[in-house]
């Protein structure tokens, strides 16, 4: 292996931790053809290690009939491919945690099924764990080496990618993880998780989690431990056998409620939490039923963590239990049985209980989970709740379990399921005033995980709010004691409308009042058109007339606006200015908007009155999935109208801006705002825009809450603490470059021909060495999404230029290094950035000779070009990124030629430790592409074409005479032209009986051909092997092949 590689750093690092796992036995680095020899397989496409998996089989089903056992080992290695990655590892999944069905006849000649078990979850000695370093995997076309893989009884159940500690963690995601779904998909079909490490940085995801769902593990076995982010508090955390075996036995699920089937486990803090609850449930006759309180903030996956405890206990425990999943809100149990649904959790269609006669009818039956209302529990004052079930094996999930009106219902419930264990979920700590009668109910906390520590650790983003309150003539003076009146009101009664209208009439006529709705929907419409992150919107309004009133104003606004803009277009002088409005108004022409309000009476007539026809609106939100439409990224419905619905228990991970105009405080807001503040890639913040003026006073706004590990102070910001990021941020870039004796204002007051030759003295500069330019191209990364961020923020317009600036100069940079930009967007860009008086268009890079034909390169002329460079440090990278990706294409068709590749990340490690200056290294790349150059031409030299050489370098002994060496060629040329005419037949590689056709006809061949004496049986055989790991690699069929 290359010792200047991960290896050495953080391979090394990982392989020791494992060592003291699994320990320092099971492992295997199969770097070299002989470490690889001791895997087992037989041939690089295999990524199951069959050998040790039928040995697993066989010792956990020891009476088993050998004919159960090859069943089950075609079952669980069959190939796959033609189903999508995420069904094939579902399907695995299945047979992994469950078991795979065996059908063998018994000596009657009847049909017996027996369940052959794959994994001893109960006893982790019991299983075979294995690390395996540099493991050659072979797909179709392509070859890849994972760094490390962590097997279970033969399966390749963990993938661990390393990066160097100065890469980028995202490349780690970006140039490997993606890269390996697409070349050797066969890897992920039996995968559990994947980490991911720069050493610095670790993260854990699924094969389906975007970069931005990959999250850290910072605790390894109780939640009172400091949280570490560090690559040995993953591995211990994660890998450890006992909790491996638990997160794939009992964190694992498998959610359809997006538009694509999605993998999850369980984060730490959730693994943690339900562990500790599900010790609760195994302890129920000690602590009276009381589970306690399970309070993770809202968007940290609280429904998840539901599931897996119902999961685990039914798993795990034995006896009938049945959990009683309660909610306060219809919206809510539906939305919570849609979850639970979509993650498999429910397999019957029907288990609301919707009457408390129909809930003690379900209680007496097998029902694994029932889902009913809080409300159901209520009785007249005067009234005993009736006594519904005694059984003792009952749990009730209470979601939400903050809310006031839980203390008589809960009680109800007590008397109901006298024997029942209770736990309340909820997403927002408990009040100081609430929390005895909670605590009743539940008992204690029994996990917490607050808002300042999911910011902290990415599993929410931050949110931000900005006060947008309109300014009106004729204003009451005692409007912001009305607004806090009004907030009791919503807190107490949330959907009883029609008292607000009645008790609150000077408050409610003003806020509803024509011209302040006008001013509001103009500000909607100017706000939503000129943010960065174009995520989608909620507009939450003070009723339902309202809500409508206020869709149909924005609406026509948008109309208006772009009308607008179109008009500016066309008078537009510049047409740069031109095509940046057109694109503008394009982007929100065909915009979708919905207004989701539930149906009252009188709403016809109520509408008219306002012009408005509501037949269309209500037949949309009833004849429409709008759900659905609102949650997909990509669907034209970007705006959603609310007053109550959507407002709890609703995800939509790129919901970005959330317009408040409504009064609401405590539990009710800090789950309303909580609607912005999911994960999506790009996504850097949640931000809620104030009209009403809940935030004029945020610490009566949020309240004053019990727990001192609320994390309050983090719930949410000014949005001047964002704009003040970003002054950091551009600062810091600022500061950086001056380090490397760059000042950006030169190239800021530059006229346009010397700001395009500055561009390229900065790039060069920031490319001195590999960690100057990662942490540039961070910074640079940084200062422009945090400047989006910002917008419309007016202050944001002081950064533009410089933000814009970094930009160009970062995108430079990778197209220098190779790395795929948007050649588009770099060239609007670069006209942001110049004066109107020359166009990007005429801004043309000089180019390094490109390596593609090594025959024609003049290497006189190239070290010329160097020595009159004055950007020499981009013509090296550039030299650099050209020989690396001419020898990854060289090596595909020839793997002898590896030793090329060590040798570039050996100048290159030595030129970045500053053990050669910039001339010698240069020297030495140009002394590798004329070696480059020369083998480049070997195959013509040889009189072979380039697959008849890989086969003749695999062949080739030393110490040939000539007429040995033409026999040689000779056997390399009839094998390769044999096999292609007859043996490579479509699909040869997935049927057993075709590859081991190939393998005969190869061995054959050689035994027959080779010279001897030269060449002994060992010889043959050992080149037998050699020749059809390459043809596997390299052949999908005679015609499809890396040589083609």
């Amino acid at each position: 292996m290359n010792e200047f590689s991960e290896n050495n750093l953080i391979e090394q690092t990982a392989v020791e931790i494992f060592a003291e796992l699994w320990g320092a036995k099971n492992f295997i680095n199969a770097y070299s053809d002989e470490g690889d020899a001791l895997l087992g397989r037989e041939n690089q496409g295999q990524v199951v290690l069959t050998g040790r998996l039928k040995l697993a089989l066989e010792k956990l089903n020891p009476d088993a009939p050998q004919e159960a056992i090859a069943q089950a080992l075609t079952e669980l290695t069959r190939d796959r491919s033609t189903v999508s990655m995420v069904n094939a590892n579902q399907e695995i999944y299945k047979l992994i945690k469950d078991g795979v069905k065996a059908e063998i006849r018994d000596e009657h000649g009847s049909f017996e099924t027996i369940n052959i078990k794959v994994i001893d979850f109960n006893d982790p000695t019991n299983n075979d764990f294995l690390l395996v370093s540099q493991m050659w995997i072979t797909g179709e076309l392509h070859k890849r080496r994972p760094d490390l893989i962590g097997f279970v009884n033969g399966l390749p159940l963990v993938l661990i990618e390393l990066k160097a500690s100065h890469k980028n963690l995202r490349n780690a995601y970006q140039e490997n993880i993606r890269d390996y779904k697409d070349t050797i998909p066969q890897l992920f079909w039996h995968n559990g998780f994947i980490i991911i490490s720069n050493g610095i940085e670790t993260k854990v995801g699924t094969l389906t989690s975007a970069f931005e769902h990959f999250n850290e593990w910072k605790k390894i076995k109780s939640e009172d431990e400091e949280g570490r982010v560090s690559l040995e508090t993953v591995i211990k955390g994660t890998c450890e056998p006992s909790r491996l075996l638990d997160i794939v036995e009992n964190f694992t699920l498998f959610d359809d409620s997006f538009r694509e089937r999605i993998k999850a486990i369980s984060r730490y803090f959730q693994l943690l939490g339900v562990n500790q609850a599900f010790e609760q449930i195994k302890n129920r006759d000690k602590n009276n039923g009381r589970l306690g309180v399970f309070w993770h903030t809202q968007g940290s996956g609280k429904s998840y963590s539901m599931i897996f405890l119902s999961q685990k206990v039914f798993r795990k425990m034995t006896g009938n239990f049945t959990f009683v999943v309660v909610t306060d809100r219809n919206e809510l149990d539906k939305q919570i049985y849609k979850t639970f649904s979509a993650c498999g959790a429910v397999y019957e269609e029907e288990v609301h209980a919707d009457s408390i006669q129909n809930l003690r009818q379900l209680l007496s039956e097998d029902h694994r989970h029932i889902f009913t209302l809080i409300h159901k529990f209520g009785t007249k004052p005067e009234e005993k709740p009736p006594m519904l079930s005694d059984r003792s094996d009952i749990i009730v999930m209470v979601d939400e379990a903050h809310r006031t009106q839980y203390d008589r219902l809960a009680q109800n419930m007590r008397i109901a399921m006298p024997k029942a264990s209770f736990i309340g979920f909820t997403g927002t700590p408990l009040m100081a005033k609430g929390e005895e009668k909670t605590r009743e109910t539940f008992g204690d906390y029994v996990s917490t995980y607050n808002f300042a520590q999911s910011v902290e650790d990415g599993a929410t983003v931050p949110l931000y709010y900005e006060n947008r309150v309109p300014k009106l003539e004729n204003e009451n003076p005692e409007i912001q004691k009305d607004l806090e009146k009004v907030m009791d009101f919503y807190e107490l009664t949330t959907d009883e409308e029609e008292k607000l209208e009645q008790e609150f009439s000077t408050f409610y006529h003003l806020i509803t009042r024509e011209d302040r709705l006008n001013k509001v929907a103009e500000d909607i419409v100017a706000h939503f058109t000129a943010r960065g992150y174009d995520g989608k919107a909620m507009v939450v309004s003070i009723d339902k007339k309202t809500a409508v009133r206020m869709y149909a104003k924005v609406k026509a606004e948008m109309q208006r606006h772009l009308a607008k803009m179109n008009i500016a277009a066309s008078k537009a002088k510049d047409e740069h200015e031109r095509e940046m409005l057109r694109e503008q108004a394009e982007r929100y022409e065909n915009i979708d908007m919905a207004v989701v309000v539930s149906q009252s009476q009188n709403e016809i007539a109520d509408m008219e009155e306002f012009e408005i026809d509501m037949h269309p609106l209500r037949a949309r939100i009833l004849n429409e999935d709008l759900e659905t439409k609102f949650k997909d990224p990509d669907n034209n419905l970007r705006i959603v109208f609310v007053c109550a619905m959507w407002m709890t228990g609703f995800d939509v991970p790129n919901l970005s801006t959330l317009y408040l105009d409504k009064p609401l405080k405590n539990h009710t807001l800090m789950q309303t705002i909580a609607r912005a503040n999911r994960v999506y890639p790009g996504k850097t913040n949640g931000l809620i825009v104030d009209y009403i003026g809940v935030f004029r006073n945020l610490q009566k706004a949020l309240a004053i809450y019990a727990s001192t590990k609320s994390g309050d102070d983090e719930i949410i910001q000014d949005k001047n603490e964002l704009v003040e990021i970003l002054f950091s941020t551009v600062s810091k870039a600022r500061q950086f470059l001056k380090t490397l004796e760059l000042d950006i204002n030169d190239l800021l007051k530059a006229q346009d021909v010397e700001k395009i030759r500055l561009i390229d003295v900065f790039t060069n500069r920031i490319l001195q060495d590999e960690k100057t330019k990662q942490q540039y191209l961070e910074l640079a990364g940084d200062a422009y999404k945090y400047y989006r961020a910002v917008l419309p923020e007016p202050k944001a317009e002081d950064y533009y230029h410089e933000v814009t600036a970094y930009k160009v100069i970062a995108s430079r940079i990778r197209e220098v290094i190779d790395e795929d930009t948007d050649v588009s967007q770099v060239k609007k860009d670069l006209e942001n950035l110049l004066d109107r008086s020359i166009r990007a268009g005429e801004y043309v890079i000089k180019d390094t000779p490109k390596l593609k034909d090594l025959s024609k390169i003049d290497f006189e002329a190239l070290r010329k070009f160097f020595d009159d460079s004055d950007t020499k440090n981009i013509e090296a990278e550039h030299l650099s990124a050209e020989l690396e990706e001419k020898i990854k294409e060289m090596i595909r068709k020839n793997k002898l030629r590896k030793h090329f590749l060590d040798r570039l990340n050996k100048l290159l490690h030595e030129y970045n430790t500053g053990s050669h200056d910039l001339d010698i290294f240069f020297d030495q790349l140009v002394e590798l592409a004329k070696e480059l150059s020369a083998e480049d031409a070997r195959a013509v030299s040889e009189n072979l074409t380039e697959e008849e050489l890989a086969v003749f370098d695999i062949l080739r002994k030393e110490n040939l005479n000539p007429s040995e060496v033409e026999q040689v060629k000779k056997v390399a040329k009839e094998l390769l032209a044999k096999l292609k005419a007859e043996k490579l037949v479509l699909d040869w590689k997935k049927k057993q009986e075709t590859q081991a056709d190939v393998k005969i006809t190869i061995q054959g061949i050689l035994y027959d051909e080779l010279p001897e004496p030269a060449y002994s049986k060992e010889d043959c055989e050992d080149r037998t092997q050699k020749v059809y790991f390459h043809v596997y690699d390299n052949y999908v069929d005679e015609k499809v092949n890396v040589y083609a």
